[in-house]
């Protein structure tokens, strides 16, 4: 056997185990997208079916606050202004937390997406 045989047959074994590297990787990487993908999916049917749900008890839960609040006090309007200024209060501690919330959830998406 000659150098040159030698050469190519050592050319040919790297080119096939470069194919079967890159055939592989390319399988691992639709594995990777097919995994975020529906873990996506599944993150956000959850967030709006408990999202919804929770959104439809914090509005009966208000108008009924609201109607008790205004029986008491004898004006209905005054619950109903009462609640809307629980629910403003509310969202203003939720914008000064903000930073902290989006720290939160970027963490916890870099963990699943990089499967730490």
């Amino acid at each position: 056997m000659t150098v040159f045989e030698s050469l190519n047959e050592t050319t040919d074994r790297a080119t096939d185990t470069a194919e079967k590297y890159v055939k592989t990787s390319k399988e691992y990487f639709k594995l990777k997208v097919f995994q975020q993908l529906t873990l996506t999916l599944s993150l956000v049917t959850k967030f709006a079916v408990v999202g919804g749900l929770i959104a439809f008890s914090v509005i009966f839960t208000a108008v009924a606050g609201a109607i008790a609040i205004g029986e008491y006090l004898g004006n209905m309007s005054l619950g109903y202004l009462i609640i809307g200024a629980i629910f403003l209060l509310l969202s203003f501690i939720v914008y000064l937390l903000r930073s902290h919330i989006n720290s939160k959830i970027i963490s916890s998406m870099a963990n699943k997406f990089f499967d730490k």
